[in-house]
């Protein structure tokens, strides 16, 4: 595995333990419809969350979040809509990034709420 999908794939694990610290309860990983993907989805109560999560391992190019483009997070939307449609969700939702910056002295975590409006 390259090492990018290899600190991806992390990132993705680190963000789940994190929300799960926080309350949430994981529901489902990597959710694909069609060409979309969602990394996380997640409940805290009765709010319903689809979560990108975005990790890099230095800010060269930019911040992680800033590499959730208006495409992919129209993407994460589709998707969204069809896990909505599918589960028979009839209550609040929310889309947030979970941005992870990995450096030699460990991570920074932030979780940026309501990331899409």
């Amino acid at each position: 595995m390259a090492q990018h999908n290899e600190t991806g794939r992390q990132g993705e694990a680190e963000a789940a333990r994190y929300l799960r610290e926080k309350g949430y309860e994981i529901l489902a990983t990597n959710f694909r419809y069609q060409h979309a993907e969602i990394d996380l989805v997640a409940q805290k109560g009765k709010l319903l969350v689809f979560i990108e999560v975005k990790t890099r391992t230095g800010t060269a190019f930019g911040n992680p979040e800033e590499f959730v483009s208006y495409t992919k997070s129209r993407l994460v939307m589709k998707a969204a809509e069809h896990y909505i449609f599918t589960h028979n969700w009839h209550h609040d939702v929310r889309f947030d990034i979970v941005a992870i910056l990995v450096s030699g002295s460990g991570q920074q975590i932030r979780h940026i709420e309501d990331a899409f409006s």
